[in-house]
């Protein structure tokens, strides 16, 4: 059975942006590292598997592709609720 790598991508929207781009990626050791650090500064952690495999083949900074801001702006939408 094989075990599955652990993903991780890290989103910023700054006021004023035209999208969310990418600020961190990664899997494994370094997906671990960035969820450490999103709990450790009170960062909103999602988690969505299919989001999260789509994002990580992105390069680091740039935008989220137009075709998942629909997506991204539940998501947004719920973290601000929350906050």
């Amino acid at each position: 059975m094989m075990q599955k790598v652990k993903k991780a991508v890290s989103l910023k929207y700054p006021e004023g942006a035209p999208a969310p781009f990418i600020t961190a990626s990664g899997k494994g050791k370094l997906a671990e590292k960035i969820l450490e650090t999103a709990k450790e500064n009170d960062i909103a952690i999602i988690e969505n598997k299919d989001l999260t495999d789509f994002l990580s083949v992105q390069e680091i900074g740039t935008c989220v592709p137009e075709t998942i801001w629909p997506v991204l702006a539940k998501i947004f939408a719920f973290v601000m609720q929350e906050t």
